[in-house]
């Protein structure tokens, strides 16, 4: 049984190493942009929580503000039927609901939160600045 041995032995060292930091970095694998661990003192406190809930708002006025006009938009302005209307309105908000789970994967597996974000940004800046010119 040199496998339990083992396992309990790299226990044993991974307790070790915790104990030697003090508790200085986080305990959730948290790491910042460059893969490192996170200090305790530089993360969470509320910090970001005001801009968080900032967007958030912003968000979901944006959406339901649309979402409430989209209809009678497309319909009266773009003279579309009742049933393209629908449907371009049923795609419009299942893409505003599946978009961020591909992003979340895309974070997850691939480029990491901040590369995921400034990529999708980027993306955004542009096809906005293409619109308005």
């Amino acid at each position: 049984m040199g496998s339990v041995e083992e396992h309990s032995s790299l226990l044993e060292d991974g307790l070790i190493q915790q104990d030697e930091s003090n508790g200085l970095y986080t305990g959730d694998g948290s790491v910042d942009i460059n893969g490192n661990p996170v200090l305790k003192q530089k993360t969470g406190n509320w910090k970001a929580c005001p801009f968080i809930l900032g967007t958030e708002c912003c968000e979901r006025l944006a959406y339901y503000g649309i979402a409430t006009n989209l209809v009678t938009y497309l319909t009266k302005k773009l003279h579309e039927g009742n049933v393209s209307a629908a449907r371009n309105v049923t795609t419009w908000s299942g893409t505003c609901y599946l978009t961020p789970l591909i992003g979340a994967v895309l974070a997850d597996t691939c480029w990491g939160r901040y590369w995921t974000i400034a990529a999708f940004s980027s993306i955004y800046f542009i096809v906005t600045v293409n619109r308005t010119h």
